[in-house]
């Protein structure tokens, strides 16, 4: 039905997808969860300048992301039958919406929110397509990089309330910056064949799946107090802690099991997806369970 529409409105589909959509998701629960958690209030139209902003500013970087990556996608199963690499939408017309997308939600930040909102999102832009996308052919330091656009969706949502950078925001970026690099880490394990032939050099390839898991536990037993910290900041109640508590022992046990011997690429995938209904767990917790330091 797509082909039949007039002039570039063809390519909306695909245009759609570059934006990662299942990524998508996740930003506006991440964001929704720094807003509804922030001291304050928000205008509707300024509620809606922040969540359409940071949704579309992420479309960009994606979008960015997919152009730049066209070619090393062909070579991996889970992204070879995206728009570029699939050849179902020329280059430059992914390049330009990258820009378009840009060009409406960076100003919708600075103008409809505030400025510091404005300068996290471009600080994510910057740092996911100019930096993070090119150090993944360089080095597993790329997964340290990459997570501090990935982290900044809460603390934008955060700042949109109050303006400013305050310890309770930091903290929700802290979050989602921990919980990123094992989430990445099981999913570079169980498809290391594909990044290898795509000329990414993620740490199990550069220096072994043991390695790596090592790495997950690390990062898995962080995330456990980074998470409760939220509790005595006043942000979170007892039904949070309790939750929070529960799902990081969780996701510790998990990284743990991916130590033994047989834990293979089967382990992985289980692994990648409990990150996924973990963070979706923790920010309804939050949403929930908001402390008395959240006043709306």
């Amino acid at each position: 039905m797509s082909k039949n529409l007039p002039g570039p409105l063809r390519y909306l589909p695909e245009l759609v997808a570059l934006a990662k959509p299942g990524v998508t998701l996740l930003v506006i629960i991440t964001t929704v969860g720094g807003l509804w958690l922030a001291p304050g209030q928000l205008s509707l139209t300024t509620l809606a300048a922040a969540l359409v902003g940071t949704v579309l500013v992420v479309a960009s970087a994606n979008t960015f992301n997919c152009y730049l990556e066209r070619e090393s996608d062909k070579y991996m199963q889970r992204t070879r039958n995206r728009p570029l690499p699939a050849g179902r939408i020329p280059p430059h017309i992914a390049l330009i919406h990258g820009f378009v997308l840009a060009a409406i939600s960076l100003p919708a930040l600075f103008v409809g929110v505030n400025v510091t909102t404005g300068l996290l999102a471009l600080l994510a832009l910057v740092s996911y397509v100019a930096v993070y996308t090119p150090l993944k052919r360089i080095g597993p330091v790329a997964l340290l990089v990459g997570s501090v656009p990935g982290a900044m969706p809460p603390l934008m949502g955060w700042s949109a309330v109050t303006g400013g950078l305050e310890l309770p925001g930091l903290v929700l970026f802290g979050i989602l910056y921990v919980w990123q690099i094992p989430h990445f880490l099981a999913i570079s394990i169980y498809r290391a064949t594909e990044y290898q032939r795509a000329g990414l050099r993620t740490l199990p390839l550069v220096r072994g799946v043991r390695v790596a898991k090592w790495h997950a536990l690390f990062w898995s037993l962080v995330l456990l107090p980074v998470t409760l910290a939220l509790f005595p900041l006043g942000l979170a109640g007892p039904i949070y802690l309790t939750v929070s508590a529960a799902l990081g022992l969780g996701f510790v046990i998990y990284a743990l099991a991916g130590l033994r011997s047989t834990a293979d690429e089967v382990w992985a995938r289980k692994y990648f997806l409990y990150t996924l209904v973990y963070l979706m767990t923790l920010f309804a917790a939050l949403v929930v369970d908001a402390g008395p330091a959240h006043a709306h």
